[in-house]
């Protein structure tokens, strides 16, 4: 299992040793619904069970009305989480890499595939939006990607978790006891899996109705923030 360090001091940490991987998991997840899954207490989003760790808050981003993905946050570091619809025939994180490379560098920033504790991941440094002179800071992102059946689990990490092996070693742990339910209904592939607010969020999310818009690192763009539902723990 991914070691547990939640009292790190995040001035004290540790930066990625030159070609290191991550701290390998021997949990087997991500997890399928249908596996054996080993028991911990989980937030059920409908179509991802999202580990709940102490010290941790656990947010829901919105998009045009609807749950749109799901971070697990920690001091200054999150992990994002969404998972799509997969086909039958074989997985997608093979293509989504090229996509998600091609966009950084679009965008201005700049990447390389290394192995990490899920296999391939995509290590980025990407601008931030908006005009960028010489010398202006690209931040530190991972881009993790699992293929499931008939489901693909993409996890982006940002802050200095992306950058810092042990501040990642918690989200990965996070990531690797993520469960995802991907249903018996026709989805088509690459579509975002249903994510549905438990009872107590649907609650604050009808007492936060009217107030300012706030988010969490979303999509390619990780600048990009929508409005959230946040549980503590």
């Amino acid at each position: 299992m991914l070691r547990r360090r939640r009292n790190e001091d995040p001035d004290q940490a540790e930066p990625w040793p030159a070609g290191d991987d991550a701290s390998a998991s021997g949990s087997g997840g991500p997890w399928d619904v249908h596996e054996d899954v080993p028991e911990a207490e989980r937030i059920d989003f409908g179509s991802l069970r999202v580990p709940v760790l102490e010290g941790f808050e656990v947010q829901v981003s919105m998009a045009e009305d609807q749950p749109a993905w799901v971070t697990v946050v920690r001091g200054d570091s999150g992990l994002q989480l969404q998972a799509f619809a997969a086909p039958k025939t074989g997985g997608l994180w093979a293509d989504v890499r090229e996509e998600i490379a091609a966009e950084v560098v679009k965008a201005g920033g700049e990447c390389d595939e290394a192995d990490g504790p899920f296999g391939v991941e995509v290590r980025a440094r990407i601008a931030p939006p908006g005009p960028a002179g010489p010398g202006a800071t690209r931040h530190p992102v991972r881009f993790l990607g699992v293929d499931g059946p008939r489901w693909f689990l993409r996890g982006v990490i940002s802050g200095p978790a992306a950058d810092r092996a042990d501040l990642a070693e918690p989200l990965e742990e996070v990531f690797a006891g993520v469960v995802v339910v991907r249903g018996d209904h026709p989805v088509p592939p690459r579509d975002l899996l249903e994510i549905r607010l438990p009872e107590e969020a649907l609650q604050a999310l009808t007492e936060a109705a009217g107030e300012p818009e706030g988010g969490h690192w979303g999509g390619i763009e990780p600048f990009e923030r929508g409005p959230e539902i946040t549980e503590t723990r």
